[in-house]
């Protein structure tokens, strides 16, 4: 008999409940168990079947094995326990060692075999054949066969169980379980470490929630394998702070526990978080692998550390997992080579590579783009091509068409697109939108509406791809049909469908459709977003609408001689009245013979960015784009700085990225924004991706981002540099320095890094005096500050601020007083607020509150909040709730939103046991909805 009709035979005699395996899904599974009996064979046509004729191979096999198996059949209900006859347990080690590549027909006769000398009722053998089946992938048979399986055991169940996640069907996995569950088989560590990975691989969180619960309920969570499976269950399914909280309670830990945690960080999108566990695991002593390594770099990769990777890649050296032999740390190498700009050691591991996977060549290919080697990209496509071993597959396809449609390669997106239908890859929505934007680019247009005509779905990215084809190639009116189509079908639109439809509207007839879009573009809510109005006022211009397109802008630009309006401005706004600056440029435009230039704005911006006013300096971004002057290096700098100064980080990248041709300068105002606004971390990671060779302005403004962190190793680095480049001996550079090493623990490095500098500036002394009073210091402060008089440096207000934070932080109030009080006589620096503040500061320390309460008194000016702030503050420390009180009343009227006043003066309540005064002032805090600033640490940990 052909094996195909042994194979049909069986799925006769033992898949009566064929029909379940179309309804797993269900979780109330019904089976239609058959008992086999020799004297019965009609019930099972495969007896029927090997009883009259048996495939050669399975008759030479009964043959062999007939000297150790009982030809009687046995009923299942009667043979169920795992402790079988001898000849049972010899043929299921029999089947057992011939199951090494399973596939259908080998497991239909070894059904019949077991069969024959009635072995099925021996479990170990069904359990063996069901899990062939599966394997073989006949999913139906392996059902068939557990369905008539009456007395199962827990074994029989995590196979049936298997079998469903082996096959991807997931829901019927669960099914088992609750099947399972409700006959009251019982369930060990194995089954809930199948099912958590059922539910991972779902991402199904609130089941695999239960599974945790159940897992702790049974006691079973010791099992550091299904530990570690909630681990990765938590990460897969977007939880990592059940993830990592899974992980901090392990008892013990595998690189297994490890790579959970390396790996769940980076698919949440955290390789900050992916790298700091990687650590950890260093540090710990556990040895790392391949995954860990790979999981590691890839990390590096996405956050742009280029000398970390190279050092994980070392390890991985040192440890044996040599690249070329492990495909993962590989791929991961060439990606970060890639992203960090060196091409060549990218290109240098992939060809190092003994054996590579598709994703190793989408990931050269992809490298090989970004860094703009298009033609080479090509090359490595076609080299791909003719290695049959690998073919390129969707993703290769999504990375090749962009390059097609950047560089109007047209023949090429056309193979490509050739090489998709070819694949059967065409259906796909995604690649028919990237295809279709290719034919939009490279005008070919009736090929990009055959797609879209002929597409089976359409997304709303397919309408925008196709309107804005139809609108880049001067078919406005086409544009316009397909838009109103869009209206009609959908109800919801996105920026990219404005601005696809504004730029269909470019003459006389179309004003009136584009006056609508105007209209529809205010309902949706885009009449703040400086890109949508600047593409309004292009369209009126077009349309030639020049009233509407000036109203819009809200101003005329008809202005007369530069010159002189140049100089009044530029004259201005470097003196520091920024003010005067911006009302000079208002009476320029208002001059309709005069016409504003770069300089002009270069001033005014960044008149606008010392004054702090968002609005003015967008009005001015948005002239700079108007008059084709946005894409001047020095007006996007300044426009940066401006940004940077009003807190508005966002928009400075965006003008940062959108520049052409960036400089140093750029580089620096970048980093100096994030410094400004306290993103140090960013800053960090743009200084590690400078184009140019740092400057002095680049190591005070990185500098200060390291101050920020209090992170020392980065700030060595930066020194090693500043050393190299022979920055350390400017003044700025080496004040920078000092607040960054005092900050980070280091005064005698501080120092060192002050007397080695020979021309001493005033910020280099402010910063020793302030690193002396960061470290409780005050006398070696009040020296500094002498000494600093004594080479004729003058005091400032900063020196002054310094010196007095440095008495009070170091109990030296009679010094301080009198420091105080020659502030004006002797050093010729008036007194502000913040030497007020220091004041109060120093006399609440050491316990003089009235006489502190008498010196805000007898200012000569209003005194701010922060100053009687710093009086409230004492009164909780020494605990006098009399004058607290006092001084909270106060504050409470000067400055109601600060939450801060009133949990100390809640604080002194509760010292004192006033109880209901302090719920008093609880529910007075929850009636005005304040809320205090959340804290936070931040730790660095390194390699080495």
């Amino acid at each position: 008999m052909h094996c195909r009709a042994v194979k049909l035979k069986i799925k006769e005699g033992l898949a009566q409940t064929s029909n379940a395996a179309l309804h797993q899904i269900c979780p109330k599974r019904t089976s239609l168990p058959c008992t086999y009996d020799a004297n019965q064979q009609q019930r099972c046509p495969l007896i029927h079947s090997m009883s009259s004729a048996l495939i050669p191979k399975a008759s030479l096999a009964i043959k062999l094995h007939s000297s150790c198996f009982s030809s009687a059949p046995q009923a299942f209900e009667e043979t169920a326990q795992r402790d079988q006859h001898a000849q049972d347990t010899r043929f299921y080690w029999v089947l057992k060692s011939s199951t090494a590549i399973p596939d259908t027909v080998t497991a239909g006769i070894r059904h019949c075999l077991a069969l024959k000398i009635g072995s099925l009722g021996h479990l170990p053998t069904s359990t063996s054949l069901l899990l062939a089946y599966s394997r073989a992938r006949d999913f139906s048979s392996s059902l068939a066969l557990f369905d008539e399986i009456h007395n199962r055991d827990v074994i029989i169940w995590n196979a049936m169980i298997t079998a469903s996640v082996e096959n991807g069907c997931l829901s019927a996995a669960m099914n088992f379980f609750a099947e399972m569950a409700a006959e009251k088989t019982g369930f060990d560590s194995t089954t809930l470490l199948i099912v958590v990975s059922a539910s991972s691989r779902m991402n199904h969180l609130k089941q695999g929630q239960a599974l945790h619960g159940l897992t702790m309920r049974s006691g079973m969570l010791v099992d550091s394998i299904l530990s570690n499976a909630l681990t990765d269950m938590y990460a897969k399914c977007g939880d990592l702070s059940s993830s990592e909280r899974m992980f901090a309670g392990m008892e013990s830990r595998d690189i297994v526990s490890w790579n959970s945690m390396i790996s769940g960080c980076l698919y949440n999108n955290f390789p900050e978080r992916s790298s700091w566990y990687f650590r950890e695991m260093a540090f710990s002593g556990e040895q790392a692998d391949s995954v860990s390594l790979s999981c590691a770099i890839s990390a590096s990769s996405c956050l742009g550390q280029l000398i970390f990777g190279q050092a994980i890649q070392g390890w991985g050296i040192k440890l044996g997992y040599e690249y070329c032999f492990y495909i993962s740390v590989a791929n991961s190498l060439i990606s970060l080579y890639s992203q960090c700009g060196d091409i060549e050691a990218a290109e240098t591991v992939f060809r190092g590579m003994i054996h590579k996977d598709v994703v190793s060549w989408n990931t050269i290919i992809d490298g090989l783009a970004l860094n703009g080697m298009i033609s080479e990209a090509f090359d490595h496509l076609h080299e791909m091509h003719t290695t049959w071993s690998v073919q390129p597959d969707k993703v290769t396809v999504v990375t090749i068409i962009p390059l097609c449609a950047e560089r109007l390669l047209l023949r090429e997106g056309r193979s490509i697109h050739g090489f998709t239908i070819r694949r059967q890859m065409a259906s796909d929505l995604f690649l028919e939108n990237c295809l279709m934007d290719m034919y939009s680019k490279c005008s070919s247009l009736t090929k990009a509406e055959l797609l879209f005509n002929t597409m089976e779905e359409k997304d709303l990215v397919s309408w925008n791809t196709m309107i804005s084809g139809y609108s880049q190639n001067g078919h406005s009116e086409e544009a316009q049909n397909v838009f109103r189509e869009l209206l009609r079908l959908y109800s919801k639109y996105s920026f990219s469908t404005l601005l696809a439809i504004l730029s269909s509207c470019d003459s006389q007839e179309s004003l009136h459709f584009g006056k609508s879009i105007h209209s529809w573009q205010l309902k949706l809510g885009f009449s703040n977003d400086i890109i949508a109005v600047n593409s309004l006022i292009h369209m009126y211009i077009n349309c030639g609408d020049l009233k509407a397109a000036f109203a819009l802008f809200q101003r005329n630009l008809a202005l007369t001689d530069v010159a002189s309006w140049n100089t009044v401005i530029a004259g201005c706004a470097q003196k520091g009245h920024f003010d005067e600056a911006l009302d000079t440029f208002s009476l320029m435009r208002q001059e309709p013979n005069v016409s504003h230039d770069s300089v002009t704005l270069v001033n005014v911006i960044a008149a606008c960015g010392n004054l702090e006013l968002l609005y003015e300096g967008k009005y001015l971004h948005g002239l700079s784009l108007k008059n084709l002057m946005g894409s001047d290096t020095r007006v996007q700098n300044a426009l940066i700085c401006m940004y940077g100064r009003c807190g508005d980080t966002k928009s400075a990248c965006s003008v940062f990225y959108s520049c052409s041709n960036r400089n140093l300068c750029s580089w620096n105002c970048m980093i100096s924004a994030f410094s400004q606004n306290k993103d140090a971390k960013r800053a960090l990671e743009l200084f590690c991706l400078l184009e140019y060779g740092p400057n002095e302005i680049t190591f005070v403004g990185i500098l200060s981002a390291c101050t920020q962190l209090g992170v020392l190793r980065h700030g060595k680095e930066i020194h090693g540099q500043a050393l190299k480049l022979g920055f350390w001996e400017n003044s700025f550079v080496s004040a920078a320095l000092l607040d960054m090493y005092s900050n980070c623990g280091r005064l005698d490095i501080a120092i060192q890094v002050f007397e080695n500098t020979k021309e001493k500036s005033v910020a280099a002394w402010n910063s020793m005096i302030s690193a002396y009073g960061y470290h409780s210091n005050g006398s070696k402060a009040i020296e500094t500050f002498h000494r600093m008089n004594k080479v004729g440096t003058m005091a400032t207000k900063s020196t002054f601020i310094s010196l007095l934070s440095a008495c009070s932080h170091s109990g030296l109030l009679d010094e301080g007083i009198w420091h105080y009080d020659h502030m004006f006589d002797t050093y010729g620096v008036e007194p502000v607020t913040e030497h007020h503040l220091c004041m109060v500061d120093m006399l609440g320390r050491s316990g003089k509150l009235y006489e502190a309460y008498e010196f805000i008194k007898r200012m000569r000016t209003q005194p701010e909040p922060g100053v009687w702030g710093a009086l409230l503050s004492a009164c909780n420390y020494h605990g006098d709730l009399e004058l607290g009180r006092r001084v909270a009343k106060l504050l409470f009227e000067l400055d109601p939103q600060n939450v801060g006043y009133y949990i100390s003066l809640s604080n002194m309540y509760v010292s004192v046991g006033s109880w209901k005064d302090a719920v008093e002032l609880r529910n007075t805090i929850w009636v005005q909805r304040l809320k205090k600033p959340a804290g936070y640490s931040l730790i660095d940990i390194g390699l080495g």
